[in-house]
């Protein structure tokens, strides 16, 4: 009797309907999907949209440590021994996200290799983006920092070109973000439209001559 072939596992079906252990979501802009001090019982994937990661200290300061954008992972905390969440993520768009349960998740880890593969492309990706976090901060300017920060928003690298940034960003929330004041962001965002760099009014739009500015200064790290 011949074997039955058993169907290749396929990433974009996955994710784009519900099934064992795992279940999808819309969310508005400005929707909480977790909470930080909440069980940390699963694994999110963001299909569509943008959310911020914040973390509040015990004095009720916030801070955004992060944005996740299309086709990212967050939460992954819970496979590795995180029992509480330890930050917040709120949408900052229209948002489709999908919710993965923490023993499926372990389950397809194990009998999937496409998707393991997957999560592990996205974990070396998120490491590498906190190693060039880090450095951006120690070692270069504020301007760099914001210019940085605006490609990362506009998808800059995912599909090859930026794309606009549809989630309204305070001027507060970038100088929150790079770690300088709001007057400085002012003066760098009209430094940016005066060049040609960026269309902002109200939104944000972000051309590909910005990435010029951040490549033109690279960190030099001395011993």
């Amino acid at each position: 009797m011949a074997k039955k072939t058993q169907r290749a596992f396929d990433p974009n079906a996955f994710f784009a309907r519900a099934g064992k252990g795992r279940s999808i979501a819309k969310y508005r802009k400005d929707q909480t999907i977790f909470s930080q001090g909440e069980p940390a019982d699963a694994v999110f994937y963001l299909q569509k949209g943008k959310a911020r990661v914040c973390v509040v200290s015990d004095r009720g300061k916030e801070a955004i440590v992060s944005i996740v954008g299309p086709d990212e992972f967050f939460g992954e905390g819970c496979i590795s021994g995180q029992v509480l969440r330890i930050a917040s993520v709120h949408t900052m768009t229209e948002a489709v996200v999908v919710r993965i349960e923490k023993q499926e998740m372990i389950r397809l880890l194990r009998v999937e290799p496409r998707f393991s593969e997957l999560f592990t492309a996205h974990l070396l990706k998120r490491t590498m983006r906190v190693e060039a976090d880090l450095i951006d901060q120690l070692f270069n300017s504020s301007e760099r920092r914001l210019a940085r920060l605006l490609l990362i928003l506009a998808n800059y690298g995912n599909e090859g070109r930026p794309e606009p940034i549809l989630a309204k960003i305070s001027q507060e929330t970038l100088a929150e973000m790079i770690g300088t004041t709001r007057s400085r962001v002012s003066l760098f965002m009209n430094k940016f439209r005066k060049l040609g760099l960026i269309k902002y009014n109200g939104h944000i739009e972000v051309h590909k001559s910005l990435l010029n500015l951040v490549l033109h200064e690279q960190p030099h790290i001395k011993n």
